[in-house]
């Protein structure tokens, strides 16, 4: 990049000089630094680490049948409140009884720094590579009542800690560098003020830079986008604009005037009052967007309007995907909120010292839960599908709905040619669709049941529900945007069956209603599994 005018070179002098000092500068103050805080982390840690070897309690661990039992949370306790990335306890073999990941319990400490301090019973700091990476170590031995070497201690803080202490004092270089380029600075200042107000402050390499990061940034948003000068005049457009107005991006749109772009446009509106449009709807070329126009100041005069657009489907779209992953994670939050009751009682139990009745509690949750898992998986031979079912029936019992899965019920695993994400989706949807058609009844009449058959060559699910059934009005419109099964106005959006539609047909299937015996409404899905 060249730079021909004094002013882009006095800038540039300004940035190499700034570079230069604080090159300079960071390199002085690290060296320094570090060597100190090497030491006082060395001196820090080498403490911690004898501290706790002459603790009685970590000694008397070492007698007891499971020393980690006793020692890991000990550990962890030192290591929070000394700040310290690890304390690691170790037998005289080097074999760890306690360490911050649980997982590497048990095995052997790497490092190989630990002889001085089992075999000559030395207390020193060290610089090693332990499990969770480079570390200035302390080591301590510990001895048991006989004077023996039973153990080590081993308190270590990461290197890469050193940089991050180091950064508390870059307030110190950033102002020793702001004194050394001040006089340069104004002297810059000064002499291209003239200049830089002709160009509305900025220099020509900016207001270059600033073009290549609207063009940048333009076309990286998935909205299309369209500018417009004070003139109506069409200064921008993005692909995904001629997109959207199913245009060839090789006829340029640029340089026309909006309104033989986009007819009767409110952006010239917007042009001659200032006023926002937001989330307006509106049809461009055919095709149902959502529309937001903003006019463009230059202090109080408007010298033009952005239009930034999306299509309508792109949302709604959206909307069913947000509503799809609302219903997983409420199934997980009843499952874990059930689980929580669950050990409340059992708490409250043992505090009371009812240890019967809470022994017989667990004992009859797990046989609950065990029948259940076994009802389930003898007959959903795909554990991804079982998972969402046993969720489904968590959030049942949250419900009080009576969830029932048909005996007559039998799956064998997913084939790969089917999508299970489309095939959860469709499931998903139709049983909460079935408990929100049951919710406004008395407890006793919530009914929902649900089958999954394959008969070899399809795959057929039906979800039943004991609810008031369709309207007639409505049934032969079921699967539409906008219809709602809902008789009440909350979270009424009809998004749910259109996407278990929309999902059912991608899998090449066929759905349809039914009046179940059940009094409410039955869905079936045929889906043919395919070759």
């Amino acid at each position: 990049m060249k730079f021909h005018s004094m002013q882009s070179k006095m800038f540039l002098y300004n940035i190499l000089i700034i570079i230069l000092i604080m090159i300079a500068t960071s390199l002085s103050f690290y060296f320094t630094l570090s060597s100190s805080i090497k030491q006082e982390i060395g001196l820090k840690s080498l403490q911690i680490a004898k501290t706790t070897a002459n603790r009685p309690d970590i000694i008397s661990a070492f007698y007891t049948e499971d020393p980690s039992k006793i020692l890991q949370p000990i550990a962890e306790q030192i290591r929070i409140e000394t700040e310290s990335e690890y304390v690691v306890i170790g037998d005289k073999n080097g074999i760890r009884y306690a360490h911050p990941v649980e997982e590497q319990i048990g095995q052997s400490m790497v490092g190989g720094d630990n002889d001085d301090a089992l075999k000559r019973g030395l207390s020193y700091t060290s610089e090693a590579t332990g499990s969770l990476g480079p570390a200035i170590r302390g080591k301590s031995p510990i001895f048991g009542y006989d004077g023996a070497i039973i153990g080590v201690v081993s308190v270590g803080y990461l290197k890469t800690d050193i940089f991050t202490m180091f950064l508390k004092y870059l307030d110190n270089i950033i102002l020793i560098a702001i004194f050394g380029v001040l006089i340069g600075v104004i002297c810059s200042i000064l002499l291209s003020s003239h200049i830089k107000r002709e160009l509305l402050n900025y220099e020509p390499i900016e207001i270059a830079e600033l073009l290549k990061q609207q063009n940048v940034l333009i076309e990286s948003v998935r909205e299309a986008i369209i500018m417009i000068n004070h003139k109506g005049i069409i200064t921008v457009a993005n692909s995904a604009a001629y997109k959207v107005l199913s245009i060839d991006e090789e006829k340029s749109i640029i340089d026309m005037p909006i309104q033989k772009v986009i007819p009767n446009s409110p952006m010239l509106e917007v042009l001659a009052t200032g006023e926002k449009h937001l989330d307006r709807l509106m049809v461009i070329a055919g095709k149902k967007t959502v529309v937001n126009r903003i006019p463009i100041w230059n202090g109080n005069k408007i010298i033009g309007v952005v239009s930034s657009f999306r299509l309508q489907s792109e949302i709604d779209r959206l909307a069913m995907e947000l509503s799809q992953v609302k219903k997983y994670t409420e199934a997980l939050r009843a499952q874990t909120h059930e689980y929580n009751n669950f050990l409340y009682s059992i708490s409250g139990l043992i505090q009371l010292q009812n240890y019967d009745e809470a022994l017989e509690l667990i004992n009859s949750e797990r046989a609950e839960q065990g029948s259940l898992i076994h009802f389930i998986a003898e007959r959903l031979n795909d554990p991804f599908i079982s998972g969402i079912i046993i969720g489904f029936f968590n959030r049942a019992k949250e419900l009080k709905v009576k969830l029932i899965l048909d005996e007559d019920s039998n799956l064998e695993r997913l084939p790969k040619s089917l999508s299970k994400h489309l095939f959860v989706s469709i499931l998903g949807n139709l049983i909460t669709n079935a408990f929100e058609a049951v919710e406004e009844l008395e407890e006793k009449n919530r009914v929902v049941r649900i089958l999954i058959s394959d008969n070899g060559k399809e795959i057929i699910i039906e979800v039943e529900d004991s609810g008031k059934g369709l309207d007639n009005k409505i049934k032969d419109l079921i699967f539409e945007r906008r219809v709602s099964t809902k008789t009440s106005s909350k979270d009424r959006h009809g998004y749910g069956l259109l996407k278990v539609n929309e999902n059912v047909k991608d899998l090449g299937g066929i759905i349809y209603t039914e009046n179940g015996d059940l009094g409410g409404a039955l869905f079936v899905v045929v889906i043919h599994k395919g070759e």
